[in-house]
Parts: structure tokens; sequence; C-alpha cells
């Protein structure tokens, strides 16, 4: 019984220890205002760390009985095409640029985590977890940029490169475009977004930088 008690909590273990992992990148994600934050990142660890246990031991009742084979691999490959979905849901398109593809490869890669740390291969799941946080702040800054959200709305003149030339616009102005919705309203494009703003941008200096700009109408921030 004592046996029996001690492997469940180990099992245990490498279920938290999976779910930290995957929090740990989440956090880095969220940091950057990406669509899949801690709370993805944590139950996508903690899933496929719980389904790769399950492939593992959790038919060990019925093993050696007449009749009965098993391929401990078949649910852990599931897992790879189930989250393949996930992260096929969080990339988009938006004006010829993809974006989200980096997310979901983090998710996809997090899973893979939850599976190594599953089956008990602790030393590969921390060491890759280390390994993806480092490359995502090599990549993008510093774990703790602070960025700021906003919502803008623009009134533009309906001409065709009056969308990209404002894009382009809040580009050199170092302002991340979250969402984005586009509609007309009599003759001008009405555009709302959400933004992620560095941390030195006031919305007094936004206004006086967009008054030059021929093709804005109005700005509401």
């Amino acid at each position: 019984m004592n046996q029996f008690l001690w492997t469940q909590v180990e099992l245990l273990c490498r279920i938290i220890i999976a779910g930290i992992c995957g929090g740990i990148i989440g956090y880095e994600r969220k940091n950057r205002n990406k669509e899949a934050g801690i709370r993805t990142h944590m139950i996508v660890a903690l899933g496929a760390s719980l389904i790769m246990i399950v492939s593992k031991y959790g038919f060990a009742d019925i093993l050696g009985e007449q009749g009965i084979a098993l391929d401990p691999s078949r649910i852990a490959a599931q897992i790879v095409t189930g989250v393949g979905f996930l992260g096929a849901g969080m990339i988009f398109m938006r004006k010829n640029t993809i974006s989200g593809l980096t997310t979901a490869a983090g998710i996809w890669a997090t899973s893979a985590i939850g599976m190594s740390i599953g089956s008990g291969l602790y030393l590969l799941g921390i060491v890759t977890t280390v390994l993806i946080v480092v490359i995502q702040i090599i990549l993008h800054g510093r774990l703790l940029k602070e960025t700021y959200k906003d919502e803008i709305s623009f009134l533009l003149k309906k001409d065709k490169n009056a969308v990209q030339d404002l894009q382009k616009q809040l580009e050199s102005m170092h302002i991340e475009i979250l969402n984005i919705e586009i509609k007309k309203h009599n003759e001008f494009y009405m555009v709302e977004m959400v933004v992620s703003l560095p941390e030195n941008y006031h919305a007094t200096e936004m206004l006086k930088l967009f008054q030059h700009c021929d093709y804005i109408e109005e700005v509401n921030i």
C-alpha cells in the first residue's frame, strides 16, 4: 500500500512540474500581450503530462490478460495531433501578414514538455523549458518589458492606401496592433484598433503626431 501511495505521489509531482514549466513559458507570452498566456500554457502542459501518464500506466490492471495487447504510444501520439488543432486556432492572417505562429509553436512545444515530464524525463523537460524562454527573451527583449494596451479609433479618408499608410505610421511609432476592425462610415473608413503602446507614449503626444497625417480626419484615444 505504501509503495502504491508513493507511486501516485510521484506521478502527481510530474503533473505539477509540467504545469510549472508551462506557466513559465506562458508568463513570457503574457508579457508580450499574446493570445495564449499563463493559463493556456499551464493547462496544455498539465493535460499533456496527464495523458502521457495514462498512456504509460493507465492500463496496468489489465496487462497480461489473454487477448489484450497494448501500444502505449498510441494515446501519446494523439496529443501531437490534438494540440496541432489548438495551435492552428491561434494563427491569424491580417493584411497579408501572418501572426500567432510563435504562440502556436510555443503551445506545441509546451505539450511536448508536458509529455516528457509525464514520461519521467524531468531533465529534458526542464532544460527545454529554459531554452524556450531564453530564446523568446533574446528575440523579443526583456521578460518584464512594460507595455500598455489601449483602444484607438480613426476616421480615415476613403482612400485605398489610407489603412496601409496608417499601419506604417503606427509601426514607425513602435506601436503594435493587436486587433483591428475596419468599417465603412459614409465617405470614410472607421478603423478601430486595440494596440500595445510603449511605456513612454502618452495620448497627447500621439494626437500631435497624428494631426500631421492628411489621410486622418479624426482620432479618438
